[in-house]
């Protein structure tokens, strides 16, 4: 399966955020990648140079390439209700990004992992399809040979931020997709206006 795998550091420096999670060397060099780094004087960007830049953002935080987001773009265009907040739902609702959200791994990159080897139930059933949309009430596990991984115990001792479309049980290691986010909700830092709009031209 295609992912991307080249230097996180570098892509987080270039949006100016730390899009892959917590990242010492993000935080050290913080400005823009490059020869002159912030030294160089960038010219006002232009509207398509922003918009893109936003996509770029979305696809690299969520760990999707070209093609998958503009398959799920336009799944997003053809359900009811605004496009842009339907994208990001449905990015909240693919299987390695709630596994993250659960606090079962440490980054959407591990999560993957864990989902493609087989490692991920739903509703008792082993999935090791890293973007199955989830539905509401559908129940995340792990298989009981996976509950005590070290990368699993490990990301659930640091437990973070709970999330009110999820329901976590850290005791059997198994979480329940409550419903779709609630664009209020999302904590990710993304314009996704943007996205629509570059997308429409």
């Amino acid at each position: 399966m295609a992912r991307y795998t080249g230097p996180t550091t570098r892509i987080s420096r270039k949006f100016g955020e730390a899009i892959f999670g917590p990242d010492k060397y993000f935080d050290k060099r913080s400005y823009p990648p490059g020869q002159h780094g912030m030294a160089k004087k960038r010219k006002t960007a232009s509207e398509y140079s922003v918009q893109l830049q936003e996509k770029q953002k979305a696809k690299y935080t969520y760990g999707l390439l070209e093609r998958q987001f503009r398959n799920l773009f336009e799944k997003a265009a053809r359900k009811k209700g605004v496009t842009g907040e339907n994208l990001l739902k449905l990015l909240e609702a693919r299987l390695d990004n709630t596994l993250y959200r659960l606090g079962f791994a440490a980054s959407r990159a591990q999560a993957r992992q864990l989902v493609i080897h087989n490692h991920v139930t739903v509703n008792g059933d082993v999935v090791g399809v890293p973007s199955f949309t989830l539905k509401a009430g559908d129940k995340v596990g792990l298989r009981e040979r996976s509950k005590n991984l070290t990368v699993v115990q490990d990301s659930i001792g640091r437990q973070g931020k709970r999330f009110n479309w999820l329901v976590v049980d850290e005791k059997n290691v198994e979480g329940t997709f409550v419903d779709f986010p609630e664009r209020e909700n999302i904590p990710e830092n993304i314009n996704e206006q943007l996205i629509v709009e570059l997308y429409s031209k």
